[in-house]
């Protein structure tokens, strides 16, 4: 288990202090919850009194009300709300590209994600519900099952503490792999710099669709990926296995920024067309503003 040191490495006290009163909730029906709330939409008999219905053959006889019986001679049963918990999948980035610190950023992609995948998850299970991880790079290093116990976040956290980056970002054929392993349907969070062909990353969203998981996107950047500030002759170092270049920037700016434009606005698009959230998230802002403006807006 971790301790205290990769703790505050991960949870800034000051920064959950920002986030008390946020909950992460779902939006649509997702395997037993709706809109926010630990109500199921299938009825069940369980928790709640919700409403009466016919009795059928072979109906358990439990449930029928039989003070409603006396009064009507007609034989009803009571339905009930089933209590049920969010599960939250959090899918982190662990390729190559997620090193890069830009020279302005306090932080790499990959530490910023840590940080926001152990926030997210201390607010989950804050709320008792339930959380899972998965980290990937061209493969699936680490899948750690949901849980709700608090103690939880720490096997969490260990598990961010071994990371090691070294391969390349293959998203797509991970979602689909994951789409059909993850049975239980919730919300997927993907926290990634989402440097891969933009066609394989929004088909692996469909199928997470397809198996009505919930979907919210964290697209993890850094300032100078967006706005290319480099004006000298630059020796880019090449991850993910592509080579180094030493190039003068100030030729490539215009070219690179039109790019990265289109490239990021075919994500948002197929991301609004699989009904996912998408969310910029710069690793030069603070993070609880980053968490605190989307959760807000969720609401």
């Amino acid at each position: 288990m971790p301790g205290e040191r990769t703790a505050h490495r991960f949870l800034d006290p000051a920064v959950l202090a920002k986030l008390q009163g946020l909950e992460l909730r779902a939006r649509r029906i997702v395997e037993g919850y709706f809109a926010g709330l630990h109500r199921s939409p299938f009825h069940g008999f369980s928790v709640e009194f919700a409403e009466h219905r016919d009795y059928a053959p072979g109906d358990d006889l439990r449930y029928v009300d039989w003070k409603v019986f006396g009064k009507t001679d007609r034989i009803y049963l009571k339905q009930f709300e089933e209590e049920t918990n969010l599960i939250c999948y959090l899918l982190l980035d662990v390729s190559q590209s997620m090193q890069y610190r830009g020279p302005e950023s306090p932080l790499s992609k990959l530490e910023y994600a840590q940080c926001l995948a152990a926030s997210l998850a201390y607010l989950v299970l804050r709320q008792q519900d339930s959380v899972a991880l998965v980290t990937f790079d061209d493969s699936i290093r680490q899948l750690i099952s949901p849980r709700g116990n608090p103690t939880h976040l720490k096997d969490l956290l260990a598990v961010m503490e071994e990371v090691a980056p070294t391969g390349k970002t293959r998203t797509g054929p991970i979602f689909h792999d994951l789409a059909e392993r993850l049975k239980q349907r919730g919300i997927i969070v993907i926290i990634s710099d989402l440097f891969d062909d933009v066609d394989s990353v929004l088909a692996g969203l469909k199928h997470f669709r397809h198996r009505r998981h919930e979907i919210i996107l964290l697209h993890v950047l850094d300032r100078a990926e967006r706005e290319f500030p480099f004006d000298r002759v630059t020796l880019f170092r090449g991850l993910e296995q592509l080579p180094d270049v030493l190039t003068d920037p100030r030729s490539l700016r215009k070219a690179y920024l039109a790019e990265f434009e289109a490239y990021q606005r075919r994500l948002q698009a197929g991301c609004r067309a699989q009904g996912a959230d998408y969310v910029l998230v710069p690793t030069d802002r603070p993070l609880d503003m980053v968490l605190s403006a989307y959760l807000n807006r969720r609401k």
